[in-house]
Formats: structure tokens, C-alpha cells, sequence
């Protein structure tokens, strides 16, 4: 690692002056032509400021300890992680990750690490919109959970998609096509709070358009994988009186409704349109007609998470805690066009 005594014998001058002029505190101290020899010795060297020793001066480490559990394992979710990264980078800070990989009994101990770290706030994710406990940490570091919701509001800011206002959007679109009959593939219990959301715009879209909800066109599945898909769709698709849409919780219930419709000859979008939720790369670019989706925000909310805890650390963001949801907007692929007739 090159250090300040590096650069200075390199330039001929004295460790200070080279502090002088990388800190921009040279102005009158040392003269502009020997300033502009430090700076391109020391790009030309490769030489980075140690953070961690200006870290004990200024009582700043400009670093961000993000939590996440299982984000990193998710490959749509993993886009937070970028948001947050690239917002922090712009700022001038360092995100510091640690991926729990969905074990509970981690969640106390890295947060401890983290801040033994001297982080400066922290950034809580999690895998998919829910309810999350928030470790215990010092009323002085600033922590936004993202993509869930703090089990004490009073604790932490927290940004979420919009997860009514996609479902909204989809079905409304399915709706504009022609569409009166449009199924809703989602999940049942009480683990998702999107579940609820998504039906609640699903309802909202089909009552302003005059359209009753119809529970025989609502099927609940255990978990939004493909596989646990099939079977039921298989059902519910065979027969008469079989929607004309379906709109799905997720792009893997999507991707089954494809795997189904091959099997029983049903084309896409020709005998039944299809609407998933998530953008889910790999599954809604990659199918065949490409998948309408309801794109999950997930970089826009990691942004958000890093701009807001460097805003409370900068205290240009004050006031109580605050919850922020962020649009999902519909991606028109070709899986939808009018209903059959």
C-alpha cells in the first residue's frame, strides 16, 4: 500500500505538505506547481487514502453496514444490494454487507460486527416484503429497513414496493384488452403481506371496470414456485368455464401456466393471456411469448435506503420515521392480447 512517506520522497517534499495537498489545506502553504506534482505522483502511483486512520480524526468512517437475509441468494431481490452499493458509492460511502442467509440466529451477531465496525448506519433487507424484527442499535446510527416493514415503526424508516398499485396496473391492463374473466393465481396463509395487497388491486381494477370477483376465478396456492403450480393450474385451465387471463402472483407461476398451456395445447396469448409479478430475469424475458410482468423495483429502493440513511447522517433528512412505497411498473412483453371468441 503507498502511504503518504511514499509519495513524499517520491516528490522531494515532506510527508505534511503531501497531507496539505490531498486534503485541499495547502492554499497558501504550498505552491500550486509542487501541489500538481503531489496529485500526479500520487495518481500515477496508485495511491489510496487510508480511510480507516482519517476515520479517527474526523469521527467519520463513511461506511454503511447493510443487513440483508437471503438477499444476496435471490437473483431478482439482488438488485437492492445494487441500488444501495451504487447510491452509497456517488456519496462518497461504503456499503459493508452481510448476508445472514435466512439463519435467525445471525441476525444479532452480524449486527454486532457491523457496528464494531464504526458504521455510520445501517440498512436492514430483506428477501421478500415483510414484517421485520429490528436488532437492537444505538438511537445515534440511522437505519432504514428495506423491503419490509419495521416491527416498531418508530424505529427505522422503510421503503416497499407498491405491491396493490402493480396488481392494480396488471389487471387493469388485462381489462383494457377485453378481458372480464381474468383469474388470479396467488398465495394463501399468512406469510406474504403482498398477497393481500395484490388482491386488494386486483379487486379495485375489476370493481371500477364493473366486474364482480369471482371466487371461482381465485386460486390459492401454497407457495409461489412452479412447481406447486402445475397441477392446480392444470385443473383450473381445463375446464369450460376457464378464464380468459390469468394474472399471477409470481413469474414462476407464470412460467407453470406456460408449461400448462403447452400441454394442453392453449396457445399464448391467443386463447389465454398472462401477467406475472416480480420481472424475474431469466424466466419473463426468457419465455416464449415474452411475459407481461409487474416489475418489482428492487434497485429503486436500494437507492432510496442508501440516499435516506446518508441523509439522516448528514441530517438533511430529520423528523420521525417514515415508510415509503415505490411504484411497480407493468412491462408489456407479448403474453396478452384480446380474450377469444
Amino acid at each position: 500500500m503507498i502511504t503518504l512517506k511514499d509519495l513524499a520522497a517520491a516528490v522531494g517534499v515532506s510527508a505534511s505538505a503531501v497531507s496539505l495537498v490531498l486534503n485541499d489545506r495547502h492554499e497558501g502553504r504550498v505552491n500550486a506547481q509542487t501541489a500538481q506534482r503531489i496529485r500526479t505522483t500520487a495518481s500515477e502511483m496508485g495511491y489510496i487514502p487510508n480511510v480507516l486512520a482519517r476515520g479517527l480524526r474526523t469521527k467519520r468512517t463513511h461506511t454503511i453496514g447493510l443487513l440483508s437475509d437471503g438477499v444476496a441468494s435471490v437473483p431478482f431481490a439482488g438488485r437492492m444490494l445494487e441500488g444501495v452499493q451504487a447510491s452509497a458509492w456517488d456519496a462518497g460511502y461504503l456499503a459493508m454487507i452481510i448476508d445472514t442467509t435466512n439463519r435467525p440466529e445471525l441476525v444479532a451477531q452480524s449486527s454486532k460486527s457491523l457496528l464494531q465496525r464504526d458504521i455510520e448506519a445501517m440498512i436492514i433487507a430483506a428477501d421478500y416484503h415483510r414484517v421485520i424484527d429490528v436488532p437492537s442499535v444505538p438511537p445515534t446510527i440511522p437505519v432504514v429497513v428495506l423491503d419490509g416493514i419495521p416491527d416498531d415503526p418508530a424505529t427505522a424508516d422503510c421503503v416497499v414496493p407498491d405491491e396493490a398499485g402493480g396488481a392494480y396496473a396488471a389487471v387493469s391492463h388485462l381489462l383494457e384488452a377485453g378481458h372480464r374473466r381474468i383469474g388470479f393465481c396467488t398465495v394463501g396463509g399468512e406469510r406474504f403481506i403482498a398477497s393481500k395487497l395484490r388482491f386488494d388491486g386486483y379487486e379495485r381494477a375489476l370493481t371500477e371496470y364493473g366486474v364482480d370477483v369471482d371466487l371461482a376465478m381465485i386460486l390459492s396456492l401454497p407457495d409461489p414456485s412452479t412447481s406447486h403450480a402445475v397441477e392446480p393450474l392444470r385443473e383450473m385451465l381445463s375446464s369450460d368455464d376457464r378464464p380468459s387471463a390469468v394474472f399471477c402472483f409470481s413469474d414462476q407461476i407464470a412460467f407453470a401456466v406456460y408449461q400448462v398451456c403447452t400441454d394442453l395445447g392453449l396457445r399464448i396469448p391467443e386463447d389465454l393471456s398472462v401477467i406475472g409479478f416480480d420481472d424475474q430475469e431469466f424466466i419473463a424475458d426468457a419465455l416464449r411469448p415474452g411475459l407481461t410482468t409487474v416489475q418489482l423495483p428492487h434497485h429503486a429502493m436500494g437507492a432510496w435506503a442508501a440516499q435516506r440513511v446518508i441523509g439522516r447522517i448528514r441530517a438533511e433528512a430529520v423528523g420521525p420515521p417514515i415508510s415509503v412505497r415505490v411504484p411497480c411498473p407493468l412491462v408489456e412483453r407479448a403474453s396478452v392480447g384480446p380474450p377469444a371468441h
